[in-house]
């Protein structure tokens, strides 16, 4: 039998399972249509062949319509990093009600919270920030900023980036076989992430004195949780001060990985950077933030950029994200990290352990890293310290996250031993997950290798 022919055997024989399973969520999936294309309205939580309804949630569980409890290491896509119903926030949220919302004016919760985040994220280069609703209307936000500061208008996007939805740069768009139709129509230019050779010949290549800003994510969120090189950073921040450009650090998601981002723990700076997710303690927020002579252009008594949104400043995300930073402080980053950390060791032996992982892999401490290139494709190699492409393995685990019908029939298993992840595998941590979810998340992957062994090493 071919792969391809397991596979199909084995996603029909799971999906069937899971329709027996789910008859409530299925119900509620198809009523849907009358009102939502395709019975949705965010096409990340889309799965084959239909998605669960969730009911409720408490602490690190999720519970379905049809009753069935799910351990969560989903965490919202990062944004729940607080778990479900944290009483502080909650009760944070309830206070601010008491107190009235939509002022249509400025509030103390947005003073607090700016203070709060300038004060935590200022060693990655935040001296002042503005508010928005999402990460994607950072990000924009950033692009438009970076384009008045310097009068020039290309951006240098990476493969696999996504910066919101309608900033999406798979691989494939770049290579040119395919197109990206909700991108908004800036005047982007295409590198592969992790490489600096081609990166580049790209810049070398470009008209003198062109390049407004380069936007890059320090872990790529969507992208498979990959880490860039420190080099590859360090190249960034080089070419955009020798071209008079603004290097963006896109830590919607990245910067829940140190107290004071990403960015400053790789010892860049980054003259604008962007937030979002659980800033605003699990509430709908995004920020960007940077330099104070950039960040200046926006003070409206000099009237030079104009940033409105009704909701930038609702009391309710506010309010949350001045909570949620509490609760988040250095040692739950720490805590956090750890057991993160162990979970990746644990499923690398694993991997190592069943044959999935070659022998050049065997230090348990080592992840792999990814380097794109737009004339080959994908590549990896093993760590910051070795120049050594390699094969990507069937099945791996990334610097700072786990490793598509691959992904979809081990989305079906976790669900079948009661585990919420996303569809394509990612498994951000949240505070509310303990050490035995872990320790189920582990016995689960171990029991997927185990059942599919003879076609992962095939």
């Amino acid at each position: 039998m071919t792969v391809a022919d397991y596979l199909a055997a084995q996603l029909a024989e799971s999906h069937r399972a899971y329709i027996e399973r789910n008859p409530k969520s299925r119900i509620a999936y198809e009523n849907s249509f009358a009102y939502l294309p395709g019975g949705n309205t965010r096409t990340v939580i889309h799965a084959d062949p239909f998605p669960l309804t969730f009911a409720s949630g408490e602490g690190s569980t999720l519970t379905s319509v049809d009753g069935h409890k799910y351990v969560d290491l989903l965490g919202e896509f990062s944004a729940g990093i607080f778990g479900h119903s944290n009483p502080r926030i909650a009760n944070a949220i309830t206070d601010a009600m008491t107190r009235g919302w939509n002022y249509g004016g400025t509030c103390t919760y947005e003073k607090e919270l700016a203070s709060k985040v300038c004060e935590r994220f200022g060693p990655s280069g935040l001296q002042l920030v503005r508010f928005t609703n999402s990460g994607t209307e950072a990000n924009t936000m950033a692009i438009a900023t970076a384009q008045n500061v310097t009068g020039k208008k290309k951006i240098l996007v990476f493969s696999s980036g996504y910066h919101g939805g309608t900033l999406v740069f798979p691989l494939a768009v770049m290579k040119g076989e395919t197109v990206a139709p909700m991108n908004l129509p800036h005047d982007f230019v295409y590198a592969p992430y992790n490489n600096i050779s081609e990166t580049r010949e790209i810049l070398d290549h470009l008209p003198q004195d062109s390049l407004a800003a380069i936007l890059v994510e320090p872990i790529q969120g969507s992208g498979g949780c990959r880490p860039a090189d420190r080099r590859f950073l360090n190249f960034l921040r080089t070419e955009a001060d020798e071209r008079k450009a603004l290097l963006i650090m896109d830590e919607v998601m990245a910067s829940r990985l140190g107290y004071s981002g990403y960015s400053a723990e790789m010892n860049i700076r980054a003259d604008i950077m962007t937030l979002g997710k659980y800033l605003g303690g699990g509430m709908t927020i995004g920020a960007f933030g940077g330099r104070r002579d950039i960040m200046e252009l926006f003070d409206p008594t000099k009237s030079k950029l104009f940033h409105p949104g009704t909701y930038n400043n609702n009391v309710f995300s506010m309010a949350a994200g001045i909570t949620g930073l509490d609760i988040y402080d250095a040692s739950e980053v720490d805590r956090l990290n750890n057991l993160g950390e162990k979970l990746k060791t644990d499923i690398q032996a694993i991997l190592m352990n069943h044959g999935l992982y070659p022998d050049s892999y065997r230090s348990p401490a080592a992840g792999l890293m990814e380097i794109d290139s737009l004339l080959t494709g994908t590549e990896g190699y093993i760590d910051d310290h070795s120049d050594k492409l390699i094969q990507l393995p069937s099945m791996f685990v990334t610097g700072r996250g786990t490793a598509s019908q691959w992904q979809a029939l081990f989305y079906h298993h976790m669900l079948e031993r009661n585990i919420n992840i996303a569809v394509r595998g990612y498994t951000p941590l949240h505070l509310q997950v303990s050490a035995s979810d872990c320790k189920a998340y582990v016995e689960s992957i171990e029991a997927f290798v185990i059942k599919h062994k003879a076609m992962l090493t095939s």
